[in-house]
């Protein structure tokens, strides 16, 4: 069939076939993939090659080996990823050099030029998916039947994980038990004088996997992203890249050097992790923009694998949602046994939660959810009446005001405003520098010149902010430290009605924390800025021995302030609740 604009690929139609037939069960976010998919397919401008996709199976299937030595056979889900990889193309017009016949001079001639479409592919799946496997076939492909010059990257949290992806090429290549594999084995690696059939053209070296007919190399290097910043790599695979308790974006980081490179590619695999408000969520946000199609990206594949919700751990007929390849790489037998082990074992529990059914977890207890932290579509609340929070302070902590704002259905529309010194902003690492960038541009977050924060110059802008947006505040609920001076202006110029203490602790944190995670949980809790979103997936909660509950940070730099200023707001609306009706 060749080049087509109108042609279901094969494998997809395969695989929506079994979908729609009920065979396989799909989250939210895969079926979100189909429609873009289904989308691709409408497009007169994007093209499918069947026999592109096939070359690469074919190849895999009769040159490549798992890491014991035995035959590949490459798994349906393989062919289903690697076919958005291989299978889609559009044109260009470009303007290409083509040198005379006499090797004199040239003109620049306009050429119609085929391109991949796809350029990153992200695969976040369960734990024994075999994902480490599908980054060894896609690199092995591009190494040995890529004709040009590539420099290839596979990175992961750890030297030893990027260095899996390397076992299984080093075994095929000492096996060779393919055409192409053994003509490129043949040889001696120390020939490098003699006749250039004797020569060995692919091999294992110090530097990691070497192409010498095409000058291509494979290497290791380590998710750092100072050593991942400048490369100019065609192929790169990130492996667990939601593991990493890092600050910088590395796919972000490869892709600026990548994008100099026609054709590049990146996969980035990875199994769910325990760590929040870390790069991993905010590129699964980003992930997230893609799927509902506020952004469009057809160069972006995602196969997003996981579970609608914890209630479908108890059903195993769920759990090909979250790995596509159980009953094949891993045994239901083995699913089951971790399902028991987190029910009798609370400290595996998060780890087990994540790992093999994909659902968010932290290693400590989260107050909200991932999905809880996802903004909603921007609102403005000009002069309606609001509660306002404040959490005010001197140090590097922000001093924050959020205000809720009270709507017929019994949401709270959300909006924050936090105050930082410009001192505490030079402080800042980079990674950390970038998400404040954000904030102050989305106007969430303002910077005061100084060392530390003069309340009253706090003040004078939250006034100001205040009055510019027409925010009708009928109550203030307020933590005491730090807050008498403010406190005594704000009654001064405004009265003493419905000024409300919130005193911190468990006792007095337990209730509205309940409700406002009840709020939460059902959506109705409406925000529309990066800083609400970062500063709920901060919040931990620690719980005392009376079950009552505090809010908790784990680390100094991850701020929860916007979240303590809306729990005063909330507790203040509901002392003075008779004033918004």
């Amino acid at each position: 069939m060749s080049l087509s604009n109108t042609a279901v690929p094969y494998y997809y139609g395969q695989f929506r076939d079994a979908v729609i037939h009920g065979e396989i069960p799909i989250n939210r976010f895969i079926e979100m993939e189909m429609y873009r998919i289904d989308k691709l397919i409408e497009n007169p401008g994007i093209y499918y090659d069947d026999e592109a996709t096939e070359r690469f199976i074919s190849f895999c299937e009769n040159e490549l080996t798992l890491t014991d030595g035995s035959d590949l056979k490459l798994l349906d889900t393989f062919k289903l990823w690697s076919e958005q990889i291989f299978g889609w193309y559009y044109f260009v017009e470009k303007s290409v050099y083509v040198p005379n016949k006499n090797n004199y001079g040239g003109r620049y001639v306009l050429k119609r030029i085929k391109k991949r479409l796809t350029n990153v592919q992200y695969l976040i799946v369960a734990r024994s998916a075999a994902k480490t496997l599908y980054d060894s076939c896609i690199q092995s492909y591009f190494l040995t039947a890529d004709q040009s010059t590539t420099h290839q990257i596979t990175c992961a949290p750890t030297m030893r994980q990027a260095e899996e992806i390397l076992n299984p090429i080093k075994t095929a290549i000492s096996r060779s038990r393919g055409p192409l594999f053994k003509f490129m084995t043949e040889g001696s690696l120390q020939n490098t004088t003699g006749s250039k059939a004797n020569r060995v053209k692919l091999s294992s070296t110090k530097k990691g996997v070497e192409n010498f007919l095409t000058n291509s190399l494979l290497e290791v290097r380590p998710m750092s992203i100072d050593k991942l910043q400048g490369l100019r790599c065609k192929v790169a695979t990130i492996d667990e890249w939601l593991s990493c308790d890092i600050r910088e974006n590395p796919i972000e980081a490869i892709e600026q050097g990548a994008q100099k490179i026609d054709d590049y590619l990146i996969i980035a695999t990875s199994s769910e992790g325990t760590i929040r408000s870390g790069v991993g969520d905010t590129i699964k946000m980003d992930l997230m923009t893609i799927l509902k199609g506020d952004r469009p990206a057809p160069n972006v594949s995602i196969w997003y694998y996981c579970l609608d919700s914890q209630d479908e751990i108890a059903d195993p007929n769920m759990w090909l949602k979250a790995n596509p390849n159980l009953g094949k790489t891993v045994s239901y037998e083995v699913y089951q046994e971790a399902v028991e082990k987190a029910e009798t074992s609370p400290s595996n529990k998060n780890d087990i939660l994540a790992k093999r059914f994909g659902i968010p977890m932290e290693g400590y207890t989260l107050f909200f959810t991932y999905e809880e932290t996802l903004r909603h579509r921007h609102r403005d609340y000009w002069q309606m009446p609001c509660s306002m929070g404040i959490d005010l302070s001197q140090g590097d902590d922000f001093c924050s005001f959020t205000f809720l704002f009270p709507l017929k259905d019994g949401a709270f529309g959300v909006k924050t405003r936090n105050y930082i010194s410009s001192r505490t902003l030079a402080k800042l690492p980079g990674a950390m520098r970038l998400k404040y960038d954000s904030f102050i541009k989305e106007g969430s977050l303002v910077v005061l010149e100084g060392t530390v924060l003069d309340m009253m110059e706090v003040y004078d802008d939250i006034d100001h902010h205040i009055e510019e947006n027409s925010y009708d505040v009928n109550c203030v609920g307020f933590d005491p430290y730090n807050a008498k001076e403010f406190i005594a202006r704000w009654e001064t110029e405004n009265g003493p009605f419905g000024i409300e203490k919130v005193i911190q602790g468990a006792k007095t944190e337990s209730v509205p924390l309940g409700e406002l995670k009840k709020l939460s949980e059902d959506r109705m809790l409406l925000f529309d800025q990066e800083l609400m979103t970062f500063a709920m997936g901060n919040c931990v909660v620690l719980v005392d021995n009376n079950g009552n509950r505090k809010l908790y940070k784990k680390r100094a730099d991850l701020k929860i302030d916007a979240v303590a200023a809306m729990m005063d707001a909330y507790v203040a609306y509901k002392i003075n609740r008779e004033a918004f009706e």
